[in-house]
């Protein structure tokens, strides 16, 4: 079941999507719909993504729960077709940076402009380098192997001259020792946090896996992700889950920074206000149009619903009569994104590539949906800011990784910065790092 649009909105942005990118500039979109889709065109699938088409989601456009019934819609992954490649708005290009990985995800800028990339199932991190400014990774280099499902990377201290690398493991938080320009490890992992509830059975764990780190801007705290063990359970199995832990840059004083997440896959700082940002999966299992994915800044000590309640006191049915004292304690996200669209890693533009209206602005990765009847997500989201808050909207930004028939080629996880201002994308679809880059229009 698809929601519909007017005749005239769904036409336009049904061809939007199926266009192919022009000769001679590959992923350069050809069209760019400014309106804003709200209520129930706001929902939409995948056939209503392209470039530019906005939406914007609200409390009033939330279903009932089991308004339909709960699909069971894995992604057919399939090699990229020929002929097929990303789309972006008119005036960016789209090229591959890298190609030839395995399982990239999280994907960060060191100071030097080197970009560090997670490969988690095979348990290491690269150093990818444009040596020559043209574009495209020149050199890769194996930074550390050995790893247990590593995700987040950040560079400790924050700024031109960080002393260490921080990985986060799915059970652990481990630093190497580092310098600029360093593409290989200096020594073994110190082992800072042990005890990481965990991911996947192989380490010992199970349910969401990912750990995503970040620090504040004066360098004084680690923030930690932890997502939830289940869909919706509040057993014992889910202690220390589901929240952002809060650390001292040593590993030392851990404290609960905002709970009630499910999974806050992504995380990032405000480069301006200081503010911690999180992009995060809700529930599965009540229908096609519920939860909605969000994109929000984080509150020290904010309680975001799960699992009793979700998107301020919308009771989850499954937890009826649950804490009643929570209801009116629900915070409500900044940016609710279409439901299941698995919203993963996020970033702010610091760049100057990009025109002025997309300074600052904040951008993350939509994995892509399977507990939806119509898939959803397989794309990278544009969320506009304004004097550091959120417009409440996003703006579909990179598009095309669904064929025709459905079938999914592309699956964007980890979004950066490059130094020379474009933004690069982690693809554990096509194996790819892509590379958005700004040419005018």
């Amino acid at each position: 079941m698809t929601d519909r649009t007017d005749s005239m909105t769904w036409l336009f942005v049904l061809i939007a999507a199926c266009l192919p990118a022009r000769a001679g500039a590959p992923g350069e979109a050809t069209s760019d719909d400014r309106r804003v889709l709200t209520g129930r065109e706001a929902l939409g699938d995948w056939t209503t993504d392209a470039p530019g088409v906005r939406r914007k989601i609200t409390l009033d456009d939330l279903a009932q729960p089991y308004e339909t019934r709960s699909a069971n819609n894995f992604p057919s992954v399939v090699r990229r077709p020929d002929g097929a490649w990303p789309r972006a708005p008119q005036g960016f290009q789209v090229s591959e940076f890298a190609t030839g990985l395995r399982n990239p995800r999280k994907i960060v800028t060191a100071p030097n402009g080197d970009l560090f990339v997670a490969e988690s199932y095979p348990g290491r991190i690269k150093v990818l380098r444009d040596a020559d400014g043209d574009g495209k990774s020149e050199t890769t280099a194996t930074f550390a192997t050995g790893l247990a499902l590593p995700f987040g990377i950040a560079f400790y201290p924050p700024g031109p001259q960080p002393t260490h690398v921080y990985i986060g493991n799915t059970n652990s938080v481990v630093r190497f020792a580092y310098q600029q320009g360093d593409t290989q490890a200096r020594g073994k992992a110190e082992v800072l946090v042990a005890n990481i509830p965990s991911g996947r059975e192989q380490v010992g764990g199970g349910g969401h896996w990912t750990r995503d780190l970040e620090f504040s801007q004066d360098g004084k705290t680690l923030f930690v992700s932890v997502g939830s063990r289940s869909n919706v359970s509040d057993d014992r199995s889910e202690t220390r889950r589901a929240d952002i832990l809060a650390f001292d840059p040593d590993g030392k004083n851990e404290r609960v920074y905002a709970w009630g997440l499910r999974n806050a896959v992504g995380l990032a700082i405000h480069p301006r206000t200081g503010q911690l940002w999180a992009s995060v999966n809700e529930r599965d299992l009540l229908g096609d149009h519920l939860v909605p994915d969000y994109v929000t800044h984080v509150a020290e000590g904010g309680f975001y619903g799960w699992p009793w309640y979700y998107l301020g006191g919308h009771q989850d049915p499954r937890h009826k009569g649950k804490h009643p004292e929570l209801k009116d304690k629900v915070i409500v996200p900044d940016v609710l994104i279409q439901s299941h669209s698995a919203s993963l890693c996020m970033t702010f533009y610091t760049g100057e590539q990009f025109p002025k209206e997309y300074r600052l602005d904040a951008f993350a990765a939509e994995h892509g949906s399977w507990n939806r009847t119509r898939r959803t997500g397989y794309k990278v989201i544009r969320i506009p800011m304004k004097d550091g808050k959120a417009t409440g909207e996003y703006e579909d930004f990179l598009a095309g990784f669904v064929t025709p028939e459905g079938n999914v080629w592309g699956r964007p996880v980890g979004v950066a910065v490059a130094k020379d201002g474009a933004l690069l994308v982690s693809d554990d679809g096509a194996n790819t790092i892509w590379r958005v880059s700004f040419i005018g229009h």
